[in-house]
């Protein structure tokens, strides 16, 4: 099974995207999302994107955004990968595949069924939990059976929500995710990474092994 890849949401300044490079992480998350603590503008987030290495993946968090508003910001800072919350269409996931890889996310409240994902064959998938108001960076828990049972309907399963360096361990033993995805639970406060936390989470998430199979 390949090693769980590792994505730092929430970066706001080239010295916390260094870092998460330098430790290992593969993805990290900027957030072009206008009312989160964590919003980054796009000119900051291009100078971020020129200043890490290629082999760690930048991806641009949206909400709500149309396809037009999701291009023009996305070719302005340079990243190939989006990541959609709120109420996006498999079509406009389908539009922007075409020249992105898309992230498609989805919060396991009540409502949020694993099946549901299987529309959205041109995506990832990224599950979280549901908060009324933030799209991500609540330290929220996941559903973790609710993920589990999604993995048969999604080409790739980020798992997010609450984790931290004293869970993250248990998350993938129980869900086996192809990846997972951290933001709250390695800061010092809203948007400032604190760099021996994200050390102590990308130790934990690489030395546990699923104690379930994902399915073929």
């Amino acid at each position: 099974m390949d090693r769980v890849k590792i994505k730092i949401c929430g970066i706001t300044s080239l010295e916390d995207a260094r870092a998460c490079a330098e430790l290992g992480a593969d993805m990290i998350g900027l957030n072009f999302y206008p009312q989160s603590p964590r919003y980054v503008q796009p000119q900051r987030a291009h100078e971020i994107v020129e200043g890490i290495p290629r082999s760690v993946r930048a991806v641009g968090v949206f909400v709500d955004s149309t396809a037009s508003e999701v291009l023009s910001v996305a070719k302005a800072v340079g990243i190939n990968c989006v990541q959609l919350h709120g109420d996006v269409p498999p079509e406009t996931c389908r539009e922007l595949a075409c020249e992105f890889r898309v992230i498609r996310a989805f919060s396991t409240d009540g409502r949020f069924q694993p099946k549901d994902v299987g529309s959205f064959g041109d995506c990832d998938v990224l599950l979280d939990a549901h908060d009324p108001e933030l799209r991500g960076g609540t330290g929220l828990t996941c559903d973790w059976p609710a993920a589990r049972a999604t993995l048969p309907f999604a080409r790739f399963l980020i798992l997010s929500g609450g984790l931290n360096a004293q869970n993250v361990g248990h998350a993938i033993a129980r869900v086996a995710p192809h990846a997972v995805d951290v933001c709250s639970g390695v800061e010092s406060a809203p948007g400032v990474k604190d760099h021996r936390a994200i050390e102590k989470f990308i130790a934990a998430a690489r030395t546990t092994e699923p104690l379930v199979d994902r399915p073929a």
